[in-house]
């Protein structure tokens, strides 16, 4: 340090005005002060500085008129006072480098620069203290230079202790003690400083004045200093929130259009997770002996209540400040899935003992969902939720989920422009695409395949005189997507319907299992007109299809299923407009089960559906046969099995022996080259195979024989699944039959040429 910075230049008269009584410095003050501020302002030496500073608050500021003290004092003395603070934290800084136990110069210097700086910051708190003291009220333009220098110095102090471990190389304990002096006063410093400005308010010309600027540039200083001291001190650091919070919302009428609400926002949410992570760890820490008499206990305890604090003010400040929020939506979308992403059930939760599971639960995680509510009418979250282009680690996927089956728990007590906000996807004048919440449902869903196969389980619905029983992510997402269609406002039903056959012709079959029990619902909880009108259109979406396909598999099932749901009248409808007679209505007759229709109809439809189906199976047989006219005879066959699986009872017996016959003839045309080399022939065999063993006790032993020893010839060729299948379903039927022993014999190396692949 420079020598003319540590002697004072003007030692005598400072000396002589330290020991003036009262009412001399009040008489003199006006002659006394200019001199003074003079000094101060020419003064090198950081020890004149601090005593000049010392002099005027002590002795001279009581005397100072309140009105005046920014143009006076403040606004004259204290940028000098935050550059000379700043000028010592760099010479500490600097020399800190060099600090040891043998360097006992550079020991005294640094020790001494604390010190001095402690009187700095204990002279900025005399000057806080006196505004307190003095006035009941203050507005921020009289003293608009104290607010800001004291944080400034704050700041810088939280800083270097913060950094201290690294700024003194090892040696921290030779200026341990001063360090925190320092850090204690500051600490004040901000406290009353805080007691302070709870008394200001914004001049009455705001429009005018610097006020709602110096304001805001309070708060944000503040922002930064919580930023700092975080991890120093918690209850501070609360404290500090708190109070950030509290003058937002005292000035927020003249304040919200300038505050840094992203910034805020963010630092909240950054904050709770980092709470959150430490009463995690915490949880896994203790265990279940005793485990509320101990420390870790009560620590676990104080840091939830930290979380909901911090939770709480996050809900405060979004719900007062939300129009001017659009920027902050990705900050609280991603604190809903990190948290989530932390806590059970998800597959990336800590191992947290059940009992801390609930104290989280009732205390923190209960805050997240009222934040999801003030949210929802919010445009720009919706953007952010529903966002085309979004795309999310593994770990957040689940919660992602989650979060859509809570919005759509939600969305029914929303006005429908709300409703339709989310239900639909963006407009061609919106700059930023978004799909429906529906289809993101769906998507979602669809990522969480580690969940769907263990699977996790969550909280089931709780249902008036039973017990909660847990239930997985299908059902949970299946009964609460049901319960939002069975609210679904009239006017998005075409939203609906789109989503759910999207869904329903997704390539993952879980997703398009979902979206067919949805559809299910639907057609049992809507009208008969609305069960009739779905089922014409799958109908002719399967017409439509150009041949085999995922997508035909998926809509004939939910054919099938929906099928189930039509009244009887709509039945009859519907076949008069796809006749079984029709033999291009056949892909349609192959996915019903006849056992939905009532007892005349099934009897009616499934003669003709075997009618027409022998008669196409003789025209196939007496034509050229060529493999490529073999898929739609396959249709046929699939026609037939569905007749003989579900209606066997109605068809004659002059219906059933032609059914066998032409089976028959088909079966002489198979040989296993053809069915090796050709997936037409191998479907062709799959679908004769069960047909035929529908009626194993009527069919001619030789045939059998046949049947059995092309199986045990296949099997060496290794075929499609589907073919094995269509083996073992024949071989099962072979048990109503008493064998020969040669026939038993070709059955058994069948049955291990099965095993053995």
């Amino acid at each position: 340090m420079s020598q003319e910075r540590a002697v004072p230049a003007s030692a005598g008269p400072l000396e002589e005005l330290s020991g003036w009584p009262e009412e001399l410095c009040r008489r003199e003050l006006p002659s006394v002060l200019p001199r003074l501020l003079s000094m101060y302002q020419r003064s090198d030496s950081w020890i004149e500085h601090i005593q000049i500073l010392k002099i005027i608050v002590e002795m001279f500021l009581p005397h100072m008129n309140h009105l005046t003290l920014e143009q006076t004092f403040f606004s004259q003395v204290l940028p000098k006072t935050v550059k000379l603070f700043d000028d010592m934290m760099y010479e500490l800084t600097s020399q800190a480098r060099e600090l040891s136990s043998q360097n006992l110069e550079i020991q005294t210097t640094l020790r001494n620069i604390l010190q001095t700086m402690v009187q700095v910051i204990g002279a900025l708190t005399g000057c806080v203290q006196h505004v307190c003291a003095t006035q009941e009220s203050v507005i921020l333009e009289n003293i608009q230079s104290l607010p800001s220098s004291a944080l400034h110095v704050i700041k810088s102090t939280f800083v270097h202790c913060k950094n201290s471990e690294s700024v003194y190389s090892g040696h921290l304990h030779l200026v341990s003690d001063l360090l925190q002096a320092l850090f204690k006063e500051a600490y004040s410093l901000q406290k009353q400083l805080m007691g302070l400005l709870d008394m200001v308010c914004v001049g009455p010309l705001v429009d005018r004045s610097d006020g709602i600027l110096n304001m805001v540039i309070v708060i944000h200083s503040l922002l930064d200093i919580c930023s700092v001291i975080s991890s120093m001190d918690h209850a501070f650091h609360a404290n500090t929130w708190k109070f950030i919070i509290k003058q937002s919302l005292k000035h927020q009428s003249v304040i919200k259009s300038r505050l840094k609400h992203r910034d805020i926002i963010t630092s909240l949410c950054e904050d709770i997770l980092v709470s959150f992570q430490s009463c995690l760890q915490l949880a896994e820490q203790m265990t279940q002996s005793d485990v509320q008499d101990n420390a870790e206990y009560r620590l676990f305890q104080k840091t939830l209540k930290l979380c909901r604090f911090f939770a709480n003010s996050l809900l405060h400040y979004t719900k007062e400040f939300l129009p001017f929020l659009s920027d902050s939506c990705s900050a609280l979308h991603q604190l809903y899935l990190q948290i989530h992403s932390k806590c059970p059930p998800s597959l990336y939760a800590a191992r947290v003992p059940q009992a801390q599971q609930d104290e989280i639960a009732a205390a923190f995680l209960v805050t997240l969902d009222p934040l999801v509510g003030q949210l929802l009418a919010f445009q720009p979250f919706v953007h952010v939720v529903l966002d085309s282009t979004l795309e999310l680690p593994c770990e957040l996927q689940f919660p992602q989920c989650l979060l859509l089956v809570v919005i759509m728990d939600k969305l029914p007590s929303q006005p429908e422009a709300v409703q339709s906000l989310w239900c639909t996807g963006s407009q061609v004048s919106e700059a930023t695409a978004r799909v429906s919440l529906l289809k993101a449902i769906f998507d979602s869903f669809e990522q969480c395949s580690g969940e769907l196969s263990l699977p996790v389980h969550l909280q089931g619905v709780k249902r008036q005189g039973q017990a909660e029983v847990a239930v997985t992510l299908y059902q949970h997402v299946c009964v609460h997507l049901c319960a939002f269609i069975a609210s679904f406002h009239p006017s998005l039903f075409p939203e609906l319907d789109a989503a759910l056959l999207r869904a329903v012709l997704s390539a993952n079959m879980i997703t398009s299992l979902l979206a067919m029990d949805a559809w299910c619902f639907l057609a049992r909880y809507g009208t008969a007109e609305l069960c009739a009108h779905h089922v014409a259109v799958v109908a002719h979406l399967i017409k439509s299809c150009p041949g085999e396909c995922y997508q035909l598999t998926s809509l004939s099932v939910l054919l099938r299923r929906l099928f189930f749901f039509m009244a009887p009248p709509q039945q009859v409808e519907f076949i008069q407009n796809f006749p079984p007679k029709a033999a291009g209505n056949l892909p349609l007759w192959q996915c019903i089960s006849f056992q939905a229709l009532p007892s005349e109809l099934r009897e009616q439809t499934a003669r003709e559906v075997a009618g027409l189906g022998t008669a196409q199976c003789r025209k196939w047989l007496s034509s050229t046969r060529t493999l490529g006219e073999l898929d739609s005879l396959n249709t046929v066959l699939s026609a037939l099995l569905a007749v003989c699986h579900s209606a066997r009872e109605a068809l004659d017996i002059g219906q059933q022996a032609a059914v066998i016959e032409v089976g028959s003839q088909l079966w002489a045309f198979l040989s296993t080259h053809l069915v090796t080399g050709q997936p037409c022939v191998q479907q062709a065999l799959s679908l004769l195979l069960p047909l035929l063993g529908s009626f194993i006790q009527t069919l001619d032993p030789p045939l059998i024989s046949q049947v059995v020893t092309l199986q045990a010839s296949l099997l060496q060729s290794e075929p499609p699944d589907h073919v094995r299948l269509a083996v073992l379903d024949f071989v099962s039927s072979l048990g109503k039959l008493l064998l020969s022993e040669a026939l038993q014999v070709i059955t058994l190396n069948c049955c291990s040429c099965e095993q053995n692949h």
